[in-house]
């Protein structure tokens, strides 16, 4: 009679259970990666495990030390970007801050009044349009302002009011959204005011403070 053994294969004996359970371990802990520290680790462990019977191996030493000197090479190479990085932020930040009092052109389809108290904005056409009207509508839903633009070529179309009715008074003021009639544009862009710049304290990620919100300066389409 033949008996069956129905112990598992990973349980043969000790020392396969231990070499088997390496095994899970390594798996479990396998990366596709390696950070600084683990190369120099892993580099020291090969030093210290060489061949005993060859510990001065030319070949392997040379190698060594060129694996060193480029490790070497590469943090000095990644604390010199880090400079740069800072220094290119600083830089930004400083330009935004000359940005203070002038006007950024950001998407949006909010209309804020300028110092004059003016709307301005711009329109992308993707297509020649016949008859095209801008609708300023307040937070009631009250069409404050139409803006008659008549027909339009496809592409960048300005639009500008000053804030005040027929009658000549001055009934802007307020945040007004833009609609518009006639066209459906692939951008709506308003002009908002820089009214002050807002940096955390490592000085990276500038922020420009406008009625709109806060923008990053990437965010402007254009500076005026």
């Amino acid at each position: 009679m033949t008996t069956v053994s129905t112990s598992s294969p990973w349980n043969v004996d000790t020392s396969t259970s231990v070499t088997n359970r390496n095994l899970v371990e390594t798996k479990a802990k396998h990366s596709d990666t390696i950070d600084m520290n683990g190369f120099l680790k892993l580099l020291t462990t090969q030093m210290q495990n060489q061949d005993p019977f060859a510990p001065m191996d030319n070949n392997q030493m040379t190698a060594q030390m060129a694996q060193f000197s480029s490790l070497s090479s590469q943090a000095e190479a990644n604390k010199l970007l880090t400079s740069i990085a800072e220094g290119v932020s600083g830089s930004r930040l400083s330009d935004a801050a000359n940005w203070i009092g002038k006007s950024m052109l950001v998407e949006s389809n909010i209309a804020t009044p300028d110092r004059t108290g003016s709307y301005a904005g711009e329109l992308t056409l993707p297509a020649d349009s016949n008859s095209v009207s801008v609708d300023l509508i307040d937070g009631s839903n009250n069409v404050v302002k139409t803006i008659e633009l008549g027909p339009q070529k496809a592409g960048a179309v300005p639009f500008y009011w000053d804030g005040n009715n027929d009658a000549g008074e001055f009934v802007g003021g307020d945040a007004l959204q833009v609609k518009v009639r006639g066209a459906s544009p692939k951008q709506v862009a308003t002009w908002a005011s820089v009214a002050a710049v807002q940096s955390p304290a490592s000085g990276n990620n500038a922020q420009l403070i406008t009625p709109l919100g806060n923008f990053s300066p990437t965010d402007a389409l254009r500076l005026g």
